[in-house]
């Protein structure tokens, strides 16, 4: 005998599928291990991938093409700071941009000190820059961005046009983000993902912000799948979640998972 209350229930039509990504290895990340206190240095600012974490994003790149990702995605979210950047573009970008392809690169060549040809925008899905989902805010001078002038010099083809500021106004050098605050923020972001068109979504963004955003919910779950849910990320790992809606928030009247029955017009007409 099933329990049907360890099962939920929805309409397809109000579910988004989102493939959560966390950056790959940056160099703070290096030498954050080898001592905590460089993660105060500004010698890390808005960090760059090391040449390992370009190998990860190569890893990626295949298991997006062996899952058929790309075919599914609508949207690609990406944090505005260079690690997020270069992993999006790379995992998700198109091929080596080639002389004379008619499309803005999403990267241009060796953008972020990173030695990588430029990236193109064919065949993609959109990118979108959102500041939502950055890392936890404060202190730590890896996770303050660029002015989006800057950004868009190396990554022409992403979309930073709701980013409202051109230089960051929102990192503070203290006091740093509680976890509380950043669990509220990553609610904010689901929220906002509502009202989007899109149903299918990638985000790459940041081990603190991922952990306090899935850290919010689960509540409603066995012990195992909320701790599954409140895991750390690992550089460069993908997990693809279900967000539901069931608070009535969606805004897109056109549903094309339903059908409902329709009647021909006309009368009846007895059969021959």
């Amino acid at each position: 005998m099933v329990n049907h209350e360890s099962i939920g229930l929805y309409p397809l039509h109000r579910c988004k599928t989102i493939h959560l990504v966390r950056h790959a290895q940056g160099i703070h990340n290096v030498a954050g291990e080898k001592d905590h206190s460089a993660y105060s240095s500004e010698d890390y600012f808005d960090a760059r991938l090391t040449p390992l974490g370009w190998q990860q994003v190569d890893n990626l790149r295949n298991h997006v093409r062996e899952a058929q990702l790309l075919n599914k995605v609508e949207l690609v979210i990406v944090s505005p700071l260079l690690r997020t950047i270069q992993t999006a573009v790379g995992a998700f970008g198109g091929e080596e941009d080639t002389d004379g392809a008619d499309a803005t690169p999403l990267m241009v060549a060796n953008a972020g000190s990173s030695d990588r040809p430029a990236i193109s925008s064919l065949n993609v899905p959109p990118f979108l820059a959102v500041e939502l989902c950055r890392e936890t805010m404060g202190d730590h001078p890896c996770d303050r961005r660029r002015s989006v002038t800057e950004y868009k010099a190396l990554f022409p083809a992403i979309d930073f046009s709701i980013i409202e500021s051109d230089e960051d106004v929102l990192w503070k050098p203290s006091p740093r983000e509680t976890p509380e605050e950043v669990a509220a923020r990553g609610v904010e972001f689901f929220k906002w993902l509502w009202t989007r068109k899109e149903k299918e979504i990638a985000v790459v963004s940041h081990s603190g912000f991922l952990h306090g955003l899935l850290s919010s919910f689960g509540k409603d779950c066995a012990d195992d799948i909320k701790k599954e849910l409140s895991l750390h990320f690992k550089n460069c790992e993908l997990r693809s979640v279900v967000i539901v809606d069931q608070g009535n928030l969606g805004t897109d009247p056109v549903e094309t998972t339903n059908y409902p029955g329709k009647v021909p017009q006309g009368l009846d007409h007895p059969s021959g």
